[in-house]
C-alpha cells in the first residue's frame, strides 16, 4: 500500500493547494477521515454482506421474484445496521426472462457451441432456426453490408474486446451487443451471434442487455446470442476454410409487458443541513448466469459498509444527510436510476454530490470529479485520503457510475472512485461472477476509500455546482 512520507506533510500540502471557501475540507476533518479509513482497512462487513446477498438470494434478474427477495434482504439488513428512513420506492418495467439456449454447427463439422441469449432477445420458436452463417469483423461492417449478403442468414460478428484497466474497451465492444439484432433484422437476416463482450478466454458466454427496456421498440430484433470466445474462435476457423457453415439456434426467452422493481433507500440524517444530500449508490439487481458477486454485490457491500462506519463514528449524525441508494433494474437499462431522478426531481438541487460503486472489487487507483470548473480543487479535496491510499487524481470528466447518468444530466455534481478493472470483464455478466472472485482485502481497501469520501462530503461546507 502506498503511503506519503508523513501525514503531516500531506495536510500541509493540502492546506496550500485547496481553494479556500467558507467551510472547506479542513485538516482536522481530513485527519478524522484518515483515521476512519485506516480502521476500515480491516473491514469485514462488506465481505459479509456480499456473502449473505449472493448466498441467500443468488442471481437477481430485474423485475423477478429473486430481485424482490434481494430488496427484502436489503431492507432488513439496513434496518439491522441502524440506518434511518429505510424504504422501497417502487416502479414498473417490462420483464425479460431467459429460457432454453442451444446452438450447434450442423455442417460441415457438427458440434455444439456455448452461447448465452442477450437480454431482450426475441425467441426462435420451440423448433429453433437453422441457417447459413455470414461473418463480419465488426458492427460497422455489418451496417455497410449489402442486404442481399445477409438476407436469410445467421449473422456472426467476430469483434474482439480490448482489455483495459479503466474498462474503456467496453463502450466500444457493447455496440455490437446493443445493435446486432436490429441491424440484422433490417437487412433480412434470421438471427445474430456475436463474440462475447468480455475479455475471458474461458468457455462461457457473456450476456447483457441490448436495447434498454424503457426504450420505445421500433423493431423487435431477431433472436440474438453471444458466443463464448473459444467458440467464436472455432467458428472463425471453420469459416476460414471456405466452406458454407450452417448453424442451428434455439432460444426461448419470455417477455412480460409489466413487472415490479424498486430502489432501496436508507439514510443517515444530517444534524445541521438535513435537506442537503450526499448520495452513494450501487445496484441490487444482477444478471442471471452467476450470483452477481462482482456486479454488483461488491458495490452493495462497499457503500453500505462505508456508510455504516460513518454512522457509527457520528452518533449525532454528520452535518449533511448521507443517502444510500441500492438501485433496482440497472442491468436492463438504468430503470431504477431514471425512476429515482424522476421521483426526486424537485430535490435534486439539494443533492450536493453523488457517486456509485459499480465496477467490481478491485482496488481504487484514481479519484475523478465532474463539477463546476472553479470547484475542481474543492471536489478533489474529497479524495485526499483516497490518494493517501494509493489513488491518483483524475480529470474532471467523471461519470459517477452508470446509475448516476440522470442525476449528472440534471446537474448533480459527481465523483468517481475508479477501481482496477483489468480482469473485471473476465467475470462481468458471466457464470463466473461468483463470490470466490472477490479478495476481502481489496474489498476493505474500497471501504476505506469510500468512508473517507463520504465523511468529508457529508461534513464539509463545500458546494460543487
Amino acid at each position: 500500500m502506498y503511503a506519503p512520507a508523513s501525514f503531516a506533510a500531506l495536510l500541509f500540502t493540502f492546506a496550500l493547494t485547496v481553494t479556500a471557501s467558507a467551510q472547506p475540507v479542513t485538516p482536522a476533518l481530513q485527519g478524522e477521515a484518515a483515521g476512519l479509513a485506516q480502521e476500515a482497512l480491516q473491514d469485514e462487513l462488506a465481505y459479509e454482506l456480499v456473502t449473505s446477498l449472493t448466498t441467500e438470494v443468488g442471481p437477481r434478474l430485474a423485475g423477478t421474484e429473486a430481485e424482490a427477495r434481494a430488496r427484502a434482504w436489503a431492507v432488513a439488513r439496513l434496518r439491522e445496521l441502524g440506518f434511518s428512513n429505510v424504504r422501497e420506492e417502487p416502479f414498473e418495467l417490462p420483464v425479460w426472462e431467459r429460457g432454453l439456449e442451444q446452438a450447434s454447427i450442423v455442417s460441415p463439422f457438427p458440434q455444439p457451441l456455448v452461447i448465452s441469449a442477450l437480454g431482450g432477445s426475441a425467441a426462435t420458436g420451440p423448433e429453433g432456426i437453422t441457417g447459413e452463417v455470414v461473418a463480419f469483423p465488426s458492427l460497422a461492417a455489418l451496417e455497410q453490408a449489402d442486404p442481399a449478403a445477409v438476407r436469410g442468414k445467421i449473422v456472426f460478428i467476430d469483434e474482439v474486446m480490448t482489455r483495459t484497466q479503466d474498462g474503456s474497451g467496453y463502450t466500444v465492444a457493447t455496440a455490437k451487443r446493443r445493435q446486432a439484432a436490429y441491424v440484422t433484422q433490417a437487412k433480412g437476416g434470421l438471427a445474430a451471434l456475436i463474440r462475447s463482450v468480455g475479455t475471458s478466454s474461458h468457455r462461457f458466454a457473456h450476456t447483457g442487455q441490448m436495447r434498454r427496456v424503457t426504450e420505445v421498440a421500433e423493431a423487435e430484433g431477431v433472436p440474438a446470442a453471444a458466443l463464448s470466445a473459444p467458440d467464436a474462435d472455432q467458428l472463425q476457423r471453420i469459416l476460414s476454410g471456405g466452406e458454407s457453415v450452417r448453424i442451428h439456434l434455439l432460444l426461448t426467452p419470455e417477455q412480460r409487458p409489466a413487472g415490479k422493481s424498486a430502489n432501496v433507500i436508507a439514510e443517515i440524517p444530517g444534524r445541521e443541513r438535513p435537506q442537503e444530500i450526499v448520495l452513494v449508490g450501487a445496484h441490487i439487481d444482477s444478471w442471471d448466469l452467476g450470483t452477481g458477486a462482482v456486479d454488483d454485490g461488491a458495490g452493495v457491500g462497499i457503500v453500505v459498509a462505508a456508510a455504516k462506519r460513518v454512522l457509527d463514528a457520528l452518533p449525532e449524525g454528520p452535518r449533511r444527510t448521507v443517502r444510500v441508494v441500492l438501485f433496482g433494474a440497472e442491468e436492463v437499462g438504468l430503470v431504477g436510476a431514471k425512476a429515482y431522478a424522476s421521483r426526486h426531481a424537485d430535490a435534486l438541487a439539494n443533492h450536493v454530490i453523488a457517486s456509485e460503486s459499480d465496477f467490481g472489487a478491485g482496488r481504487i487507483w484514481r479519484f475523478e470529479t465532474r463539477v463546476r470548473a472553479d470547484r475542481v480543487d474543492a471536489a478533489q479535496a474529497l479524495g485526499a485520503v483516497v490518494r493517501q491510499l494509493g489513488a491518483a487524481p483524475g480529470g474532471n470528466t467523471a461519470t459517477g457510475g452508470p446509475d448516476m447518468k440522470y442525476l449528472r444530466e440534471a446537474g448533480v455534481p459527481v465523483v468517481g472512485l475508479k477501481q482496477n478493472g483489468w480482469d473485471y470483464f473476465d467475470l462481468h455478466h458471466t457464470p463466473n461472477d461468483t463470490l470466490d472472485k472477490i479478495d476481502p482485502e481489496d474489498l476493505a481497501h474500497n471501504v476505506a476509500a469510500w468512508v473517507s469520501f463520504i465523511f468529508l462530503a457529508a461534513n464539509s461546507g463545500e458546494y460543487y455546482r
